[in-house]
Formats: C-alpha cells, structure tokens, sequence
C-alpha cells in the first residue's frame, strides 16, 4: 500500500465512491472539491496496485494555531480491518506534528456507530456536549437545526 497527496483530480474519483462505501447513505455532498484543491498538503489517498482503497482529508486550522482537524476519511469497505484507516490517520499525525500542531479534532453523526467506536479506539476522546444518547455526549444542532452531532478530541504527545 501507499500513502500520498490528494490531487485536483483524485475529486473526481472518490464522489463517485463515496456513497457506495457508506451503503447508500448520501455523504458525497459533504465533501465538496474545494478539499481537493485547497488541503493537498494534509489529505491523503491510501492506494493498493493503482486503486484507492482509502483517504483521508485534513487540514490545518486557521484559528487555532495548535490544533488540525479531520474532515472526512473513508476506507474501501473490502479493506476495512487492515489497518488503512490507522495508516492514514498515523501519516496526517505526523504531518500535523512536522506543522507544530498537537491538538486534532472531528465530528462525526450520532447514527455512525462504527465512527464513534473507531475513534474512540484511537484515543480520541469525546467532548461533553448539552444532550445524551446511548450514553454518548452529543452537540444539538451542531450543522444545522436536527443535524446533532458528536465531537472529537485527540491531544498528541
């Protein structure tokens, strides 16, 4: 396998593949082009002979001057359990160390319970939000008016 930059044009690909490995779910909106262009330096496309079977898209925050965010990852669902996932996320953790960051965030969606349990398993922790469900604390109308959410927190040593 091999882990390397996003391209323009790496877009154009992964729309199309995006709906499919979430099982129908529509997710391809959320990730727009712009990402493709703008965060090359921090997104990333795991690859198995000429094929994506992973990715990663990342970026440095603007606001925050020690901290980096992970927008959306996605792995190949014939090659999720073989680590890819952890790959992606240890190569934008160095990257984001290189960038003098020490803080990640994300968010994911409450009906994603592989998310939750994934990123608990790296060691992200999840910030205390105003709402419980299923025991876990989520972020009311975080992306709009019914779009809860649940966010992330990983601080790197």
């Amino acid at each position: 396998m091999k882990i390397r930059s996003v391209e323009g044009a790496d877009y154009y690909v992964i729309s199309l593949l995006i709906n499919e490995w979430w099982n129908g779910r529509q997710m391809s909106d959320m990730l727009p082009k712009l990402f493709f262009d703008h965060f090359q330096n921090t997104s990333f496309i795991a690859e198995e002979k000429g094929e994506i079977i992973g990715f990663l898209i990342g970026f440095l925050s603007q606001s925050h001057m020690n901290e980096a965010y992970i927008h959306f990852v996605g792995v190949h669902p014939e090659y999720r359990g073989k680590k890819i996932g952890k790959q992606l996320y240890s190569h934008f953790f160095d990257i984001i160390k290189q960038n003098k960051r020490n803080t990640i965030r994300c968010v994911t969606s409450p009906v994603n319970k592989t998310s939750i349990a994934y990123h608990t398993k790296m060691g992200f922790k999840i910030e205390q939000g105003d709402k419980n469900l299923d025991n876990v604390s989520l972020h009311t109308n975080y992306d709009g008016v019914n779009q809860d959410r649940i966010l992330f927190v990983k601080h790197l040593v």
